[in-house]
């Protein structure tokens, strides 16, 4: 089952043809090729029975490769191990191994599991935004927590307009409106096209009157 459009495609995991890996009983879904994006290494697995493979026992330091890869959970529930360790993950689990010499493997602990296996080297730059709709909450409720988020932005993305907002919104946090209102100010002075952006912004546009 699925759909297509311009621009887009939805796809139903089960709608993913089921190839044998490497003929072995893992059955791998090219979930990537599928959809036809890039932005990431995208891979499904399914298990019809309990004790099936569902994540072949590996390393990504094998291949000098180091990627990084993050495991879902969408349907049933699987056991992890992890160098070693066994985690129990029912469906709707996050698994992240961000060490790429980690030995890891799954198996399906109960008949129709399936994980969604995300994959690429560690290159991804974050929005700006991320920080910033993580802070925006705590602006007023939990100032501390607000400006703790805000300073991981600051420390990871110091240059850019964005870092600029950041200011501002800290300056919010600490209930310094007229500092706020300053840092908005200058930075329409030289990015006078950020206008109509900040002023969608609900926590942003009263600094503009």
């Amino acid at each position: 089952m699925g759909a297509v459009g311009p621009g887009w495609k939805a796809l139903d995991l089960d709608a993913i043809e089921a190839v044998p890996w490497r003929g072995t009983e893992l059955v791998w879904r090219p979930v990537r090729h599928a959809l036809g994006t890039r932005i990431v290494g995208l891979g499904g697995y399914t298990a019809d029975r309990a004790g099936q493979i569902v994540i072949e026992g590996h390393t990504e330091s094998e291949d000098g490769m180091g990627h990084e890869e993050v495991y879902v959970v969408l349907r049933g529930r699987a056991t992890f191990t992890l160098d070693g360790t066994e985690l129990d993950a029912p469906a709707g689990t996050f698994v992240a191994v961000s060490d790429p010499s980690v030995h890891r493997r799954a198996v399906a602990a109960e008949p129709g599991t399936a994980v969604l296996a995300l994959g690429g080297p560690p290159v991804f730059a974050p929005a700006d935004s991320e920080w910033i709709e993580r802070a925006r909450p705590h602006l007023r409720t939990d100032p501390e927590r607000a400006l703790r988020i805000l300073d991981e932005l600051r420390a990871v993305k110091p240059d850019g307009p964005v870092a600029e907002v950041a200011e501002a919104f800290k300056a919010l946090a600490r209930g310094d409106e007229s500092k706020a209102r300053a840092v908005i100010r200058a930075l329409l002075k030289r990015r006078p096209d950020l206008q109509d952006v900040l002023a969608d912004d609900d926590d942003l546009e009263p600094l503009l009157e």
